[in-house]
């Protein structure tokens, strides 16, 4: 007959086993779908891949096929567009919505959700409705032209021009109410102690926001940073939903290049090494920041 130390022991491992048998069969499917097929898709970049996998191995050459296409070419010069205006805008109208909402004004309880409700959206809604809403035959402009205001136009969407920028304009709309919650999440944690020592020392709004208050918020900038680059890079949805890629290639990004190389064009390896490339981008954004925040917690 077992002992009571003995049984009290198998138990403890037993209690810590169960865990770990509960969450195994999730973490082989997450490293199978997931990480398994990451691997793999780096490997079909390396091969002359066409409709099926081939395993003809090829070496860069879908690389260098690849950096020749003007389609490429193109979906990198709309990303860098698209990225800079969308990471900046958001920011900006993020900070300034939570600067309002810092002052304690009436109505915060109220403004804060109406803030938030663009990011409970998917970025396929936001992208049919800004679709409606932007088109000339039924949406602003044509409104407009019912009000008599029959000098209005705004045919963004479908001017190759400035197409792109119907992407920034419904993105900015989706995520500048979430950067704005890291923002006044990071304004709530400044010790208020310091801001009456400064404003005892005399130190006016302004010194106080730009010597105090921004350089507190460097982990709030870092972590929208990320976040928005992660979304711009993959941003496939919301420009399916919006232009389609179009008019012509004007709102083509790497994310549309990709589907549309691997499923509608047939080229699969090329396909595949525009995803490994976007997998880098991603990952050169992602490693510094994870090994920063790693570092400082050590």
């Amino acid at each position: 007959m077992a002992s009571a130390p003995a049984q009290a022991d198998f138990k403890t491992r037993l209690q810590n086993l169960i865990p770990k048998l509960v969450l195994a069969p999730s973490l082989a499917v997450i490293f199978l779908f997931v990480y398994g097929f990451i691997i793999f898709t780096g490997y079909l970049s390396f091969t002359d891949s066409r409709i099926l996998p081939s395993f003809n191995l090829v070496g860069f050459e879908n690389y260098s096929k690849l950096f020749r296409l003007s389609h490429w070419t193109t979906s990198i010069t709309n990303l860098a567009i698209f990225a800079s205006l969308y990471i900046g805008i958001s920011t900006l109208i993020g900070l300034s919505l939570a600067t309002f909402l810092d002052q304690k004004i009436r109505g915060e309880g109220l403004l804060r959700p109406i803030y938030l409700y663009p990011m409970a959206l998917s970025f396929i809604v936001t992208g049919t409705a800004w679709k409606w809403l932007l088109d000339p035959g039924i949406g602003l402009e044509h409104t407009m032209h019912l009000w008599g205001w029959t000098s209005f136009h705004f045919d963004w969407i479908k001017n190759s021009d400035y197409a792109i920028y119907t992407v920034v304009i419904a993105a900015v709309w989706q995520s500048s109410g979430f950067v704005m919650a890291m923002f006044l999440a990071g304004l709530r944690g400044i010790d208020n102690e310091i801001l009456k020592a400064a404003q005892m020392d005399g130190a006016g709004n302004w010194q106080m926001y730009r010597r105090i208050i921004l350089p507190q918020l460097r982990p709030a900038f870092l972590s929208a940073f990320v976040i928005l680059s992660h979304l711009a890079v993959k941003s496939y949805d919301l420009v399916i939903a919006l232009t389609g890629g179009g008019p012509g290639r004007a709102t083509e990004l790497p994310a549309t290049f990709m589907y549309s190389y691997t499923f509608t064009r047939n080229q699969m390896g090329i396909g595949a090494s525009s995803a490994v490339i976007m997998l880098m981008t991603i990952a050169a954004i992602m490693v510094p920041y994870l090994y920063a925040e790693l570092r400082e917690k050590k």
